[in-house]
């Protein structure tokens, strides 16, 4: 008897905690990098600023110019030199590197270099250009207290490029 008793007791509890399993949230608007075509194929100049100053995690200090229509930074580190530019949200987007490859160009596509709000577990494609470069992005820290974000960036051609990157709030790239 009580072998049934417990049985009994078992199934009304399992019961109970399998119907709050019965229904989905309801869905949430996408937003942050969800809400973007990365890459794009094709980025409107009129969705960029000409004064970049609205990202905190990537400032964009260089040379003004221009790519594929759209005003663009230069921005020298080292040997190279890429070329970023900032829309109207903030994002800042990856649109070349000198003498390698560069958006609108032989299949290029314009890259995500840093959302305007990064999340912890958001994910993006930096570059892409057929054998020259295929980059992906993931937010893996961010530290209100410190101000530091850290993001994992993996390159599908060269795994040896592979590495961490720590921004620092209103400074941008501290570590590579």
């Amino acid at each position: 008897m009580a072998g049934m008793r417990r049985t009994a007791i078992l199934g009304v509890v399992l019961l109970g905690a399998l119907s709050g399993c019965g229904s989905l949230p309801e869905k949430s608007p996408p937003a942050g990098v969800d809400a973007l075509v990365v890459p794009t194929p094709s980025p409107d100049p009129a969705d960029f600023v000409a004064d970049p100053d609205g990202n905190d995690w990537f400032p964009l200090d260089g040379e003004p110019g221009e790519v594929d229509g759209i005003a663009a930074v230069a921005v020298a580190t080292g040997s190279t030199t890429d070329w970023y530019a900032e829309d109207t949200s903030g994002n800042v987007w990856w649109l070349g590197r000198d003498g390698e490859w560069q958006a609108g160009v032989d299949g290029a596509l314009a890259g995500l270099a840093m959302p305007a709000q990064p999340r912890v577990g958001d994910g993006w494609r930096r570059a892409l250009a057929d054998g020259v470069v295929d980059e992906v992005a993931t937010v893996i820290a961010l530290d209100d207290e410190t101000g530091l974000l850290s993001v994992e960036v993996v390159s599908a051609i060269d795994p040896d490029l592979d590495r961490v990157e720590v921004y620092a709030d209103g400074d941008g790239l501290v570590e590579p």
